[in-house]
């Protein structure tokens, strides 16, 4: 009964986040290579810090935000919540970022991508999340040119595997949105992980930075124990010749989202705005 309630409690607060928010099934028919049926996503109820976490995802969706009209900007950004490939922190790196954005004019979309241990297919994800967004983007009164994506944790490490796989076929098309190019405008990775898993630390070897990488905005601090993703990210881009933007603060580790009461979750929203005002002249 008490498992019911907090499940009842959760979904009642993400539901009244935004009364303009609308909910897209990435797949229209089955999802490739998985092999569950499509189901809501299984919220964990055992933890209480605050934070409402996805413990299962096997029917990705895009759930909408929109600003208010007369802020509307035309850009837009997918965001990608963490949480290790094995949950989602859904509102604090999903929904609460959506609202932030919509308050610079910006048009959001939460990505709930599949987990656990399923990278191959969250990169599918988001490769057909960007490509929906830019067949739809008169409908949600959006620049096609100008839908980025940001991550945090790894799903900073999905926004970089995506801002760098956009060339690589990773499904068999299934409708007219697959025509069109999952490269996103930029990109924006707040204290991501997994980027330095190549040998000796160096770039994991799946990021292939071609000419055509979009800007990269990167926040780290250097206690976080995935700092090394950031350095090694940004040098790599640096090296190649491409557009980076590296913030990195003494403290403030990792999974602080943009709440209140941290430095490093005060600060990163102040340099992104900027450098998204930068970017998108």
């Amino acid at each position: 009964m008490k498992k019911t309630i907090a499940i009842f409690l959760i979904m009642c607060s993400l539901t009244s986040f935004s009364q303009k928010k609308e909910m897209i099934n990435l797949w229209p028919g089955k999802v490739p290579g998985e092999l569950k049926e499509k189901q809501p996503p299984v919220i964990d109820t055992s933890n209480k810090d605050k934070i409402v976490r996805f413990d299962e995802v096997t029917n990705p969706t895009l759930e909408v935000y929109l600003p208010d009209p007369r802020l509307r900007n035309g850009s837009s950004v997918i965001v990608c919540p963490g949480g290790g490939y094995q949950i989602l922190a859904y509102d604090l790196e999903g929904t609460e970022i959506a609202a932030w954005l919509n308050k610079l004019g910006y048009t959001a979309f939460v990505l709930q991508y599949r987990i656990p241990n399923k990278r191959e297919g969250a990169l599918q994800d988001a490769q057909r999340a960007i490509r929906i967004v830019k067949g739809n983007s008169q409908k949600w009164n959006i620049t096609p040119e100008n839908i980025g994506i940001m991550g945090f944790s790894a799903g900073g490490s999905l926004s970089a595997r995506t801002s760098t796989n956009f060339n690589k076929k990773t499904y068999v098309p299934v409708d007219k949105f697959d025509s069109l190019s999952c490269r996103p405008s930029f990109t924006m990775l707040i204290y991501p992980a997994y980027l330095d898993q190549g040998p000796n630390l160096t770039l994991t070897p799946e990021l292939e930075l071609s000419k055509d990488v979009p800007p990269i905005f990167i926040f780290q601090t250097a206690d976080d124990p995935y700092g090394n993703s950031a350095l090694v990210m940004a040098g790599a881009l640096r090296n190649a010749k491409l557009p980076v933007e590296l913030h990195l603060l003494s403290t403030g580790g990792h999974g602080y989202g943009l709440r209140p009461g941290k430095i490093a979750a005060e600060t990163w929203p102040v340099l992104a705005e900027k450098w998204l005002k930068s970017v998108l002249k």
